[in-house]
């Protein structure tokens, strides 16, 4: 039983299209009525974009449904479709819980109601019949003011049971006029014991080397192998993990070729820092988690080996999980033992 681990994966990016159109022709005629049929939607949520900004602003699309009342019902079926065709043990899961929020309401009303939603994403998340270990990671955003990142950061502060990590989203080239700013939120999210990962060095324009100090592992971070590989001796001492994310970068306008990763890949593991391999959004790629393994060996990025390396580490640095390796010798004992359920797997939560 192959197990694996997704590290990169948005709440918003995370509903496939077939499960979206679905849930607009049931109750939200006047989106699907902009498309003449499904081939059609699949076609515009799917499609390359141009940049990051212009990728970036299909997610409102889908946070504008993800509210209070129907998050259970898009998690349980990103849960199901994650353990059935993607065979995933431990899943991360990031938002801004912000954004879920009434936009009608005033800003401090919408914080408040911020606690509901990961409440709400928490529970809807313990499926029996799917039994994956979830976290979240709540996201700040570079268009939101600092009080409601610091709030954000707070929330995450006050519900260890349900969030293992804050990050920062959002485009990347917007952070530069607020650098001290992320660099002060980090540092008080370090201080209250909550984990850290960010987007950064996912483009050209979101390179800025004083936050690395503050992350845990780096959301992204192509560009540090590609354009300043002299970062990689101190990204392997601070133990930083890469979240890659193949496909994303094609979609995005940030790479031309996937094969680009290549690059990526050899100078990573020739400076001994880790790789976990992620979909980031595979609702708008269409894409699961296996075939990104997949496509990266089909194009000859990296080989089984170097695969085996980043399933593995993926576990090792996974914010909520309790070993640092896959489960599968876990599993082994499990399913030949006498009580054997694999609902233990819920347990092994931080």
């Amino acid at each position: 039983m192959a197990l694996y681990a997704e590290l990169h994966r948005h709440l918003g990016g995370s509903v496939v299209p077939r499960v979206l159109w679905r849930y607009f022709q049931r109750h939200k005629s006047d989106i699907a009525s902009r498309f003449a049929d499904y081939p059609g939607f699949e076609d515009f949520y799917t499609k390359p974009r141009n940049t990051l900004d212009e990728y970036l602003e299909l997610h409102t699309l889908v946070e504008s449904v993800q509210t209070v009342e129907t998050l259970p019902y898009f998690i349980y079926r990103l849960l199901r479709g994650a353990y059935i065709f993607e065979n995933l043990a431990y899943l991360e899961l990031r938002y801004t819980p912000y954004l879920r929020t009434p936009e009608h309401l005033t800003q401090s009303e919408r914080i408040e109601k911020m606690a509901e939603i990961v409440d709400v994403v928490g529970k809807a998340s313990q499926i029996p019949e799917y039994p994956i270990v979830t976290s979240q990671i709540l996201c700040m955003h570079s268009r939101l003011p600092y009080e409601v990142n610091k709030a954000i950061v707070d929330l995450a502060v006050q519900n260890p049971k349900y969030v293992c990590a804050v990050d920062v989203a959002g485009g990347d080239s917007y952070y530069a006029e607020r650098l001290s700013e992320w660099a002060k939120l980090y540092e008080y999210a370090l201080e209250k014991g909550v984990k850290t990962t960010g987007h950064l060095y996912e483009t050209t324009a979101g390179c800025y080397p004083d936050l690395l100090p503050y992350l845990m592992r780096i959301g992204h971070g192509i560009q540090i192998p590609l354009l300043y590989p002299e970062l990689l001796k101190e990204v392997a001492q601070r133990g930083q993990c890469l979240e890659v994310c193949p496909t994303t970068y094609s979609k995005t306008g940030t790479l031309q070729d996937i094969r680009q990763l290549k690059t990526v890949f050899d100078r990573c593991f020739e400076a001994g820092v880790d790789i976990a391999i992620c979909t980031d959004n595979a609702g708008l790629h269409n894409v699961r988690l296996p075939f990104e393994y997949e496509n990266l060996l089909t194009n000859d990025i990296i080989g089984f080996q170097q695969l085996q390396a980043c399933q593995d580490a993926a576990f090792k640095h996974a914010f909520a999980w309790r070993y640092g390796k896959r489960p599968a010798s876990l599993l082994n004992g499990l399913l030949h033992s006498e009580d054997a359920d694999v609902s233990v797997l819920n347990e092994h939560r931080v």
